[in-house]
């Protein structure tokens, strides 16, 4: 009875620390949502205040909304509610721009502030430096890359996480050298990843149970399904329990994780052909919700683990994404 009883209270904080990760993840979410809103809602303000200024008066300003509306626009969390919101805030962010030409200019307006007018320079100088940076990260243009194929079927899809290191790919910079692996979800008819901002039915995210077709051909080193899928958004069970199947060519290795439990069809030392089925896309190991990451490395000896490797920046069919582009992969050849 003892035993038991402790047994008991040891779970007791355990279930308490599940529920506060899911919460907290949640107000993560909703809070960089948030944010993403009310930085675009104050770019369009201040550029069509600064547009109804005369020029010597409001460039700055308008320099300043500009830079701002940019920023969020490439780095903006649009998918959590849908993709098209991004399309229509910049419309109105040109639109406002627009109407300079358009709007009577007031006379009586009065010249900024030194101070006012440094600090719009000095916040437009850091968001020209992120928005250089989401093109170049901090690896550069020119990276060594590997040519695959998009591995799901025909659809619209979404680079939820990804980019060529800093500070697009920020979370998976630190993953044994993952600095440009790319989390992948499906888009649906509304542009959304699925049906709510946060689902707790699998079902739900238009991405899971997707089949995964071999990018390449190669050998299968790795391949198990035997961990069961999250339910959103805990992930608790972490990177040790992620279905997977890791793929060896000549001159490279690709993994491909976060699959189906019971979905991986494809067994380790067997050789694969591109476009060949390896399993479904599910939500196991550290995932918050249903995707497929993928990542590359460069083979650089035996005795170094594939994770150690080189990495490797991902071309799909002749073309590289970056962090939140929305991929239309052409149709992939299934083979039996």
């Amino acid at each position: 009875m003892q035993r038991s009883s402790s047994s008991h209270q040891s779970s007791i904080p355990s279930a308490y620390q599940h529920i506060s990760t899911s919460e907290h993840y949640l107000m993560f979410i909703y809070g960089i949502l948030s944010l993403a809103l009310a930085i675009a809602l104050f770019s369009l303000f201040l550029m069509f205040t600064a547009t109804g200024k005369p020029f010597r008066y409001g460039w700055s300003r308008c320099l300043l909304a500009l830079t701002m509306g940019v920023f969020v626009y490439l780095y903006g969390t649009w998918v959590y509610l849908t993709v098209y919101a991004k399309y229509v805030f910049g419309i109105c962010l040109l639109l406002c721009l627009l109407s300079a030409f358009f709007r009577k200019r007031r006379g009586t307006a009065k010249a900024p502030k030194p101070w006012a007018r440094f600090l719009s320079l000095l916040w437009s100088g850091i968001f020209i430096v992120l928005c250089i940076t989401y093109f170049t990260g901090t690896t550069g243009l020119e990276q060594k890359k590997v040519e695959l194929a998009f591995p799901l079927k025909t659809g619209q899809y979404f680079v939820l996480q990804g980019g060529k290191g800093l500070p697009t790919n920020l979370f998976h910079y630190s993953l044994r050298g993952a600095i440009y692996a790319m989390d992948i979800v499906k888009l649906n008819s509304w542009g959304g990843r699925a049906d709510k901002v946060f689902s707790q039915r699998l079902e739900d995210y238009e991405i899971f149970n997707d089949t995964i077709y071999s990018p390449c051909a190669g050998r299968v080193l790795r391949a198990y399904s035997d961990n069961p899928d999250n339910i959103p958004p805990n992930m608790d069970r972490g990177p040790q329990n992620t279905n997977q199947v890791l793929l060896e060519t000549d001159s490279s290795y690709i993994f491909l994780a976060h699959m189906k439990k019971g979905s991986v069809v494809v067994h380790e030392g067997q050789w694969v052909v591109q476009g060949q089925a390896l399993g479904c896309v599910g939500n196991s190991g550290f995932s918050s919700e249903p995707h497929l990451h993928i990542q590359a490395h460069a083979k650089s000896g035996p005795d170094v683990p594939w994770y150690m490797c080189p990495p490797l920046y991902i071309s799909f069919n002749g073309k590289s994404y970056l962090l939140y582009e929305v991929i239309r992969p052409k149709r992939v050849e299934m083979v039996e």
